[in-house]
């Protein structure tokens, strides 16, 4: 066979034994924002999120398999109010000048079918490293209606306890417990 053809074969070959690859997406940044919610000296839940978020996830739903590295820059705090932003940035809480990113990368997604359910995974934030387990509410793949480009969306929900990450201040008056959401989109590569 001349090695021009080569290629085509080794596709066909592919194709006709049922190995199939990982799609790769980048996450897009003007559509994915992950947020947290915490007691407020047990009066209302305040809310917060980060607006400057990357990072890249490989699927493929025929193996069940899936990668997900998810970097959030800290700094990029936002509460809707300046001297809150401020004060979180300080080294209290998030500690922004020592530790800019916080970033999750999965160790497991978990399928239902071909549709991803939850992924486990390592946070990092204040530089330490634990566990966390993110569940997939809703995930939807198709063509974008005005670039014309495959995505993929999810958003998804976890829960931590702060202070096992070494953020202490204002406990027990501002709640240990954080329920972190992330909205994303993700373009196909």
């Amino acid at each position: 066979m001349p090695i021009r053809y080569a290629p085509y074969a080794v596709a066909l070959c592919l194709a006709y034994t049922g190995i199939s690859f990982a799609e790769n997406y980048t996450i897009d940044s003007k559509h994915t924002f992950p947020s947290f919610e915490i007691s407020h000296i047990g009066f209302s839940t305040q809310r917060g999120r980060f607006d400057q978020t990357s990072g890249t996830i490989l699927l493929e739903p025929k193996s069940e398999w899936g990668s997900i590295h998810v970097n959030i820059d800290a700094n990029s705090i936002d509460t809707g109010l300046p001297e809150l932003e401020a004060k979180l940035k300080e080294a209290d809480f998030f500690n922004t000048e020592k530790h800019p990113s916080i970033t999750f990368v999965s160790t497991q997604v978990k399928f239902s079918g071909e549709t991803p359910i939850a992924t486990e995974g390592t946070l990092t934030l204040l530089g330490i490293s634990k566990p966390i387990l993110l569940t997939i509410e809703r995930f939807h793949c198709g063509v974008h209606p005005i670039n014309k480009r495959n995505i993929c969306g999810a958003d998804a929900t976890g829960l931590i306890k702060r202070s096992d990450f070494g953020m202490k201040a204002f406990l027990p008056f501002i709640g240990d417990e954080v329920k972190l959401n992330l909205q994303v989109e993700a373009f196909l590569d």
